[in-house]
């Protein structure tokens, strides 16, 4: 179930060999992702040529679209400010493929009512991604990665914008959809991210996160003509076989596909200070009860909530911090010192387990199983209850939380 890229843990379901999963390809590909940081503000793009370019490469792109035009902002109008996000785009062995540079608006500066009306990304669910990969490893399909080029450039707007990228999300996922269901996908009720193309003998899937998208079916043939046609609609870059997506690394073994978060855990205890810290062999100390911390001196709360929030996305692929995330994040409008105390020990957990994921076994059919369980009065100061559950697709782990209860209960059964 579980799997640790580093070092093999004790599991009662499977013992991996490391060497299995360090193929040459993905050690070549994990070491690229390591070794090679992105920029966070423009400065630091500025002073490498690589970046540069694709900064350039990005505004052609968007003058060659007829993206914007130069104007005196009108009367009662906002001008909204922008800013460049970077991306390092990797081939399937490791090596850079592109040097990613996108230019947006920053949309939470507007106002609702006033610089828009609704927002609205193609996001895909996680548990999405993840029953969707444990269902392709144990049908044995093939999966693939694609990228859209300058996604947002292909949505047609039929009002004028200023600066409103969410707008511009909107239409893109609308023209993808419309695409899609002209090649005969069916849009997926529970997910809208999900489209199913399916007939006696084929079946193709495509997930779309943004401008990510994971297709994987059981006929090469036909996923590579459906990538032609996606091309000529969109211009796709291929990136082959599925290896890095969302932040979480995907290595193939003859096992299944194990999923994990190494680099992101590495760069939570980077910016933290904490890679050097004493690793602990637990997230959360048995039987810690946490209070507000009224007489505790206060923290950056700031910083625990940037902290908290890396940690929340960590739980994509570590289902075994959900619990003490959960607890941790209830305090963070007003974090005091015992609380930072504990995120610590859920980061010198990291450390000791920085490469752990989990493994989408083949083995196993595909039957569904949940386990739910509670505790009573489980918070101190609220006394109410925390519920838990995990969801396994033929003992491959798919969905799991953590939740406190709405209400105060009055017996451990009625909990």
């Amino acid at each position: 179930m579980y799997h640790d890229q580093a070092s093999v843990l004790d599991s009662p379901h499977e013992i991996h060999d490391e060497h299995e999963v360090g193929q040459a390809n993905n050690e070549a590909f994990l070491s690229a992702i390591n070794n090679n940081d992105e920029p966070k503000y423009f400065k630091q793009a500025a002073q490498d040529a690589c970046w540069r370019e694709a900064m350039q490469m990005e505004i052609k792109a968007l003058e060659k679209n007829g993206t914007w035009t130069l104007e005196d902002l009108p009367k009662g109008k906002r001008a909204i400010d922008s800013k460049w996000v970077y991306k390092i785009k990797f081939k399937p062995n490791g090596e850079v493929e592109r040097y990613k540079a996108r230019l947006v608006a920053k949309g939470f500066t507007q106002m609702e009512g006033v610089d828009y009306h609704d927002t609205f990304a193609p996001v895909a669910k996680l548990v999405t991604v993840r029953t969707l990969l444990a269902v392709a490893v144990k049908r044995d399909w093939i999966i693939h990665q694609l990228n859209m080029n300058n996604a947002f450039l292909h949505g047609d707007l039929d009002e004028e914008v200023y600066m409103k990228i969410p707008q511009a999300s909107r239409n893109w996922y609308h023209k993808f959809t419309t695409f899609l269901l002209s090649l005969s996908f069916k849009q997926s009720k529970a997910d809208h991210s999900l489209f199913i193309y399916e007939t006696e003998n084929i079946t193709v899937v495509a997930l779309i996160y943004v401008d990510d998208v994971i297709i994987t079916g059981n006929c090469l043939n036909k996923i590579q003509e459906i990538k032609k046609q996606m091309d000529k609609e969109f211009s796709v870059k291929d990136l082959g076989p599925l290896k890095y997506f969302l932040g979480i690394e995907v290595a193939k073994t003859s096992d299944g596909l194990v999923l994990s978060q190494r680099k992101y855990t590495l760069d939570i205890l980077k910016d933290s200070g904490k890679l050097g810290c004493k690793p602990s062999s637990f997230p959360i100390e048995q039987g810690l009860k946490l209070d507000k911390g009224e007489n505790e001196p206060s923290v950056d709360a700031s910083q625990y909530r940037r902290l908290i929030g890396r940690l929340l996305y960590l739980q994509a692929t570590r289902p075994d911090i959900t619990y003490s995330v959960n607890v941790l994040s209830q305090f963070v409008a007003d974090p005091r010192n015992n609380h930072l105390e504990a995120a610590n020990r859920v980061l010198r957990y990291l450390k000791a387990t920085p490469g752990q994921g989990i493994l989408l076994s083949r083995a196993g059919d595909p039957v569904l199983n949940a386990y739910c369980d509670t505790d009573w009065l489980g918070c101190s100061y609220t006394r109410r209850s925390r519920t838990g559950y995990f969801l396994l697709l033929g003992g491959t782990p798919i969905s799991w939380r953590t939740k406190k209860q709405s209400v105060v209960l009055r017996s451990s059964a009625e909990a």
